[in-house]
Order: C-alpha cells, then structure tokens, then sequence
C-alpha cells in the first residue's frame, strides 16, 4: 500500500462510514440486561479488565456477562468470521458504493477498502450485541505506511467514536501513526507487543490506552525451542511490562495500560489477577470459570515475579533470552532520543536510526527477503536457531523477531480475507 490513503475527512470516508452503519445490525443491547457473575465479579475487583478475545458472536454469547466490558479482534479472527461467508452479500453492494465514488479505484484500493468495511461492519455487530467496547484492527498493509495507518485509524473512529478502539501493530511507522491518532484523542490497542522493553517505548512515545504483552507465544518460543519447560516466561514478560507500565505513570504520568494477550489457559487468567487487562480466548475464559475458584482465591498477583527454568543447555545470557522482561537504563534512555522526534514530520527510518544510534537496533530487525520469507514460512514461532547467531551479534531480538512473525501471521490471514473479497470481484 503507497504511503497515502484515502483522507479520513474526504467524501468517500464520509460515506463509507455511513454504509457501514446503515448495515450493521440496528438493535443496540444494553449492559444491564446482562446477568452478573460472581467469579468474574471477584476477578474485576482485583482491578482487572475483563474482555473476550474474539469475533465470534456464538461463541462470545456463551459466556457474556455484566463484567465484560470490551471485545478483541485481529485479522486472524475476522477472516474466521468473514469466511463463514455470513458478509458475501455485503461485499458486491460496498464495491457498487466504491466505485461510484471513484470509478478509477484501482483493484488493489477496493480490496482493502471493502475489508476495511466489513472489519466496521462486524466491530459494529459486537458492539451492538454486547454493549461492548470493540478493538478493530488495521489492515497489514498499512503496517509500514505512516500515514495510511493514520487515516484508516481515524476514519475506524469516526464510525464509532465511543465505542471503537483501534488496532495498531508494533512497527516503526506504526509507533509514529499511534502517536498521531493519540495526539487526535482517538482510543488505541497497540498491538503485537512481547516484551516489557517494547511496551515502555510504546508507552512512552506513542501514548496508545492500551499495548499487549502475547504471552503464550513467548511460552511456545520457549517449549518449542527446547529452551525450557515453557512455563512463565510469557508471565514474567506481562508482570514485568505492568511494572514498567505503572513506573511511567508515576514518573512520567503515562496512562497506558497494560494487557494480557495470547492467553492460552484458566490458569493464567488466575495467575494474572490485577493486570489492567485481560483479552481472554472463550476457551481459556471457560477453563478459569470451570474451576470455580473461592472469592478469596481471587486477588492481586501482579507484585509477583515467577521463575522462569531454560533448559540446561540453553545460553541465556549468551542468547539474550532475558529480552522479554527487561528494561535496562540504555534502553531507556533509546526511548527518550525516539521521544525527541516530530510524529508529524519523522519517518519509520528515523525511528530504526535513532534506536539504532543509541544501542538498541535490535528491537527492529531489518530482513533480507530471504529471511523475511523464512519469517512468514516458520509462522507465530520463530526457530531459535535460525536467529540465534543474529540475537548474538546484536542485530535481531527475540521481541523483535517474535514481533515480525505475529505480522507476517496475521498478513497470511489477510491475504485469506482479501482473497475471499476478490471472489465477488
């Protein structure tokens, strides 16, 4: 996707926004006619936002309640929904509407518009059944595009400007874009984040409500790398960024906060309690509330700080695989350099550029397309020893890396979801 995109304020914004919620479903359900739970009750006292990580009504309905507040989506759980085909008629009514509003649209542009539509669409399904705040996820191809990400942000939030909160993933033009979507009040996600250290330049630069720590994929990186048992490393990795998180707020009165991301059992959810947020899986949901826990089970976990055991044979040092839970002084003082820059006028560049200058270029690794190919080919778990040797020489991270695998995952479900559009093309 080129660098610009259609103005948030131009006549096709305007009245795509209003396609959109002339056809979403117009009965809006109200909060209190949801029943209370007294588990989750308990949960949400220990400060703890509750939400459900998923598009899926069905599946959401079997588990809502009074306590819940919002609902996550991503490109992966669109195209679940979207290749339920529950959106095929919509998709040749939003291409008669584009193209009467630019009948020079090239093909590429009508695709991403008529996804960004049905992402709308569905976001304002779930907020109008559930009552529910709804994060909405920008399309991949405005990943490394400053100012795409910047409009489809705002124009994500003009069609539902209380109840949407918008998806950034973490990339350097996606740092400068939420910056620029924060400086205009609008809600953020910012998304794909694995390390306490990637959180605290978040937090720090681009102000987002919200940035994630996916904890269950740093377990798998682990367990699947023989790096360990698997266990706690992504916990330690989220207490670690909530710490973060909560020192910023006091020396610099940061707001974001902090979620729970990638969780893969009940277990963690109890673990976790006291975490700003979680973004549950239905499945991991079900699995806390089958074990019933007694209300005084259920309290703040987030001043613990739990081992992590690496396999014997694993480098930690030497692999630098303390990346995940650590914010060192350097890199504090990386972030403060990135906070010099003009969100307005600097570039993804300048971000690597300046990180780079001050010790840190390993959070954004730059890929040959060889590698970027054995990213995406390897999938949401990288293979240690495929960047173990650039971990080492302080050209890659694991946060970096894992971060990168996360979009190009979500990039593959996309192109599903796009592919699925271009059928009725």
């Amino acid at each position: 996707m080129p660098e610009t995109a259609p103005r948030h304020d131009s006549t096709l914004a305007k009245e795509v926004a209003r396609f959109c919620r002339a056809n979403a479903p117009a009965v809006q359900r109200r909060r209190a006619d949801f029943a209370s739970q007294p588990v989750w009750a308990a949960a949400a006292r220990t400060g703890t936002e509750l939400w459900l990580d998923t598009g899926d009504v069905d599946a959401a309905n079997e588990l809502w309640v009074r306590e819940f507040s919002a609902l996550t989506t991503n490109n992966t759980l669109l195209n679940k929904e979207v290749q339920k085909g529950i959106y095929d008629a919509l998709v040749p009514a939003a291409k008669a509407l584009l193209l009467r509003l630019d009948p020079a649209m090239p093909v590429d542009r009508l695709v991403q518009e008529i996804a960004f539509v049905l992402n709308a669409v569905h976001g304002l399904k779930l907020v109008r059944t559930f009552d529910a705040d709804v994060s909405v996820e920008l399309h991949t191809a405005t990943a490394h595009a400053v100012d795409a990400a910047y409009q489809y942000g705002k124009r994500f939030a003009a069609i539902c400007p209380d109840r949407f909160i918008v998806k950034v993933p973490l990339s350097p033009a996606g740092l400068l874009a939420a910056r620029r979507l924060h400086d205009d009040g609008i809600r953020l996600n910012f998304t794909l984040g694995f390390s306490a250290r990637q959180n605290w330049l978040i937090a720090s630069y681009s102000k987002p409500d919200w940035c994630n720590v996916f904890l269950g994929r740093i377990n798998a990186f682990v367990a699947d790398n023989k790096l360990g048992d698997g266990k706690n490393a992504g916990e330690k990795a989220a207490l670690a960024s909530q710490r973060g998180l909560r020192r910023l707020a006091k020396e610099q009165g940061s707001k974001t906060k902090q979620i729970a991301a990638s969780m893969r059992s009940g277990q963690q959810c109890a673990d976790l309690l006291g975490l700003d947020t979680f973004t549950m899986p239905t499945a991991a949901a079900k699995e806390f509330l089958a074990t019933n826990p007694p209300a005084a089970a259920l309290i703040d976990k987030t001043g613990g700080d739990p081992a992590v055991a690496f396999a014997p044979t694993a480098d930690v040092a030497g692999d630098r695989l303390d990346c995940f839970w650590t914010i060192s002084t350097a890199f504090e003082q990386a972030a403060t350099a990135v906070g010099k820059l003009d969100p307005k006028s600097a570039t993804a560049d300048d971000v690597v550029r300046t990180l780079a200058a001050h010790g840190a270029g390993d959070l954004f690794p730059a890929f040959a397309a060889d590698e970027a190919a054995r990213v995406a080919k390897e999938g949401k778990i990288p293979v240690h020893a495929s960047w173990r040797d650039r971990v080492r020489a302080g050209s890659a991270s694991w946060d970096g890396v894992l971060t990168a695998a996360a979009l190009a995952s979500f990039t593959v479900d996309q192109q599903a979801l796009d592919d699925r559009i271009r059928r009725f093309l």
